[in-house]
């Protein structure tokens, strides 16, 4: 473990913190049927299940089984089919079959659940400051591990209720206030080498380190994201019909008809709407455009004669922060326009919101160090052939988000919360 990043939180903070991430996530699925729990609508998607019982099986199998407690094991094959892609600790379950485990059942998950929680508390409530440093570093990461589940669990169901014919309804709408679309402004950042990445003793993942000099050339970045309006009048210029604008890869994914507008808005573009984790509404030209690949994000840029930031970019940025974006606690579940920035020179919405794409490839910061032991499979192994996006989004719980937080997705997938700044 990289103890720099990982500093173990004192017995209190890591009870309090833990009682609280697993009320959130449990919090998640309480209007939810346990049909609504097994379904897995396309391979990305895992059923809610299944997020429930792999994060309690982080915390058995890196935390509990890991102590020199006497811990009896919940069931033996629990450890094999809520193992997500640690190769060191078993054979994962095929991702895309998920949705074929109909047993365990919810409540058979729930009490697995509750079994961990109890055994975690005692764990806790007793161990002595050398557990607490050799296991609180692994606690802090599967508490953040949970969060990073708590985001893809509202995905996941998000796109599962798209798909049902009863269009079900996940939670009604927040009540927010109309917003006239802010215009867009280019706010200028000078070139030259700038410190990159995290820093410090608080908590980060492994890919957001080591903090390093980065040259950065003089750019310019757009004070606000893309709006549904703008990415309306895209398509309406042909930007799904003209070649020149885009990628060779996201062109053959247009002329198959898998790219066609953005997911989750309906084939009347007389009356667009947009499905929504409040179901469907018309789409509300002044908010954010949403669920767009990196593609998609693409050809708009060159459309709009500008291109996507480099993440060095972004967050050189971020730093000038303006006012956020929705957050998890929000309760808005959707992206929300932006208000006017109170200062012309700073970019608004930076975290939260969307996830915004960058031009950058996931790769390794220069002296990366994956963590140690069976956690070193957690980010590393993924650095390649994704791109990386920033800032969060509106189901990203406040506490996760930071602004040297690199997420990544492959450049085709869309189901998540992404959307477009612009650079130049």
């Amino acid at each position: 473990m990289n103890s720099s990043k990982t500093t173990p939180d004192c017995r209190e903070t890591l009870i309090d913190s833990y009682k609280r991430v697993r009320a959130r996530t449990d919090s998640l699925c309480a209007t939810l049927e346990a049909e609504d729990m097994v379904i897995q609508s396309m391979p990305d998607v895992s059923p809610l299940k299944w997020h429930v019982a792999h994060v309690t099986w982080f915390f058995e199998v890196m935390v509990l089984m890991r102590t020199e407690r006497n811990y009896e094991v919940y069931h033996e094959r629990f450890t094999e089919i809520f193992n997500s892609y640690y190769q060191a600790v078993g054979s994962p379950f095929s991702r895309a079959r998920r949705g074929m485990l109909s047993r365990p059942t919810v409540v058979q998950v729930q009490a697995y659940r509750q079994h961990v929680d109890q055994a975690v508390l005692e764990f806790l409530s007793d161990a002595t400051g050398a557990e607490l440093a050799e296991h609180g570093p692994t606690m802090t990461i599967g508490l953040n591990h949970e969060q990073q589940h708590q985001e893809l669990m509202l995905m996941d169901i998000k796109h599962a209720f798209s798909v049902n014919p009863l269009a079900p309804i996940y939670a009604p709408a927040a009540h927010t206030q109309p917003v006239t679309p802010t215009e867009l402004q280019w706010i200028g950042f000078p070139g030259g080498t700038h410190e990159i990445g995290h820093g410090g003793n608080t908590f980060s993942f492994d890919n957001e380190s080591p903090r390093h000099l980065a040259r950065v050339g003089e750019f310019e970045l757009a004070s606000r994201t893309v709006t549904c309006g703008e990415y309306l009048g895209f398509i309406a210029d042909g930007g799904y019909e003209r070649p020149e604008l885009w990628l060779a890869d996201g062109w053959d994914l247009v002329r198959s008809g898998k790219l066609k507008r953005p997911e989750y808005w309906s084939a009347d573009m007389d009356l667009p709407q947009v499905w929504t984790l409040n179901g469907m509404r018309p789409i509300d030209p002044a908010e954010p455009v949403c669920h767009v690949s990196y593609y998609e994000a693409d050809a708009y840029a060159t459309w709009a004669g500008a291109r996507l930031p480099l993440e060095t970019e972004w967050e050189l940025a971020s730093s000038q922060r303006g006012p956020n974006g929705a957050l998890l606690e929000d309760g808005t579940l959707h992206p929300t326009a932006a208000d006017a920035p109170s200062h012309p020179d700073t970019p608004i919405q930076m975290i939260g919101g969307l996830w915004e794409w960058t031009s950058s490839p996931y790769t390794p910061y220069p002296g990366y160090k994956a963590f140690e032991g069976d956690l070193a499979e957690y980010n590393g192994k993924f650095m390649i052939n994704q791109l990386v996006l920033r800032g969060g989004c509106c189901v990203t719980p406040k506490s996760h988000i930071r602004r040297t937080y690199r997420n990544f997705y492959y450049p085709h997938q869309r189901w998540m919360f992404s959307g477009i700044r612009l650079a130049r």
